[in-house]
């Protein structure tokens, strides 16, 4: 194995996946990135505004920066967050009704109309993931979708505005995923909270 250039490839496949990056809302419109992590951060103001919960769920590396997100978010945008972390409750639920539910039951019992959903999935098809986006949406909550790998993938057609990173490895796209999240973030603090730190 050659490894001359190779951390610089790497780096310039992550930042071409980001560059390449469709964006869509419910009818499968394209937008533009920049407008919609605009008009994201704009829903987080009004969701925010009205007491509103952001409810953060991803799994295995996903399930990393789904908790990292709700912490900045709550400590730096006064967001109220919420996510799945617990082991005794993402071990109940997968004991006693089924993994698929993990997210799921928790935001049927919590998310209404006026919260918002951030999912987090490199394949976009993790069935509890795909339920949680499910459920969400009965509700009337406000459903952001990340996804990566294949351009099929079920969660990238769910949600209000979905963010597709057309990175084909797991590393890839979740260090395509954590550098957008962050993106969307730093927009928020910096038109409405006088700018990041």
């Amino acid at each position: 194995m050659i490894l001359e250039g190779y951390s610089a490839a790497y780096y310039k496949g992550v930042a071409a996946g980001l560059g390449n990056m469709i964006v869509t809302d419910t009818q499968g419109s394209v937008l533009d990135a920049d407008e919609a992590l605009a008009g994201w951060a704009d829903k987080c103001e009004e969701i925010k505004r009205n007491r509103g919960f952001f409810f953060f769920c991803g799994n295995g590396a996903s399930a990393t920066i789904a908790e990292h997100m709700s912490h900045d978010c709550f400590q730096n945008a006064d967001f109220l967050t919420a996510t799945c972390s617990e082991t005794s409750h993402i071990t109940a639920i997968s004991n006693d009704i089924s993994y698929e539910d993990v997210f799921a039951y928790r935001i049927g019992k919590m998310l209404r109309a006026g919260d918002m959903l951030i999912t987090i999935s490199s394949s976009g098809n993790s069935p509890n993931v795909v339920k949680a986006i499910s459920t969400a949406k009965r509700q009337g909550v406000f459903v952001v979708t990340l996804s990566g790998k294949k351009q099929d993938n079920r969660s990238r057609h769910m949600g209000d505005l979905n963010f597709y990173v057309p990175l084909e490895t797991y590393g890839m796209v979740e260090s395509a995923h954590a550098v957008l999240i962050h993106c969307w973030l730093d927009i928020y603090l910096d038109k409405y909270m006088g700018g990041r730190h």
